[in-house]
């Protein structure tokens, strides 16, 4: 025997329930009929703080006003009103603090013989005779 589908199951809500209220794009809010590529006020408001372009669920706009959007935007661009990207500097690590205060804290590391700085040979016979005769020099003085 099959078994009964239990009729009293709660439907899941359809996606227009979901949807809400449609947002209303600020061109036609403020009556815009043209987007201008120098209008720079106008189109900073619909890119990011990274300076991408908005998509149309964000903004609200319709097909033909967001083609025109990032027509203008892209022409600002090129005409350098316009970034093409913004640079966010984040500060990276997950301790919450600089290095150099962690390095502060550690114990102070004991030198050892392969520590030690290296005699070089930098100085040649000359320099040295040099070096003694100024010395000679002063102490005479």
């Amino acid at each position: 025997m099959p078994p009964k589908k239990n009729t009293k199951r709660a439907k899941a809500p359809s996606a227009l329930d979901r949807r809400g209220k449609k947002k209303v794009s600020i061109l036609t809010q403020e009556k815009i009929e043209y987007v201008d590529w120098k209008d720079v006020n106008l189109l900073r408001r619909f890119t990011s703080d990274r300076a991408k372009i908005r998509a149309r669920r964000v903004t609200g706009n319709s097909a033909q006003q967001q083609r025109d959007v990032a027509m203008a935007i892209k022409n600002a661009r090129e005409m350098a009103l316009l970034p093409y990207e913004n640079r966010v500097t984040t500060q990276r690590g997950g301790r919450g603090g600089d290095r150099r205060q962690r390095d502060d804290d550690r114990r102070p590391r004991e030198p050892r013989e392969t520590d030690a700085p290296k005699q070089t040979a930098t100085s040649s016979p000359q320099t040295e005779e040099v070096s003694q005769e100024k010395t000679t020099e002063e102490s005479a003085e």
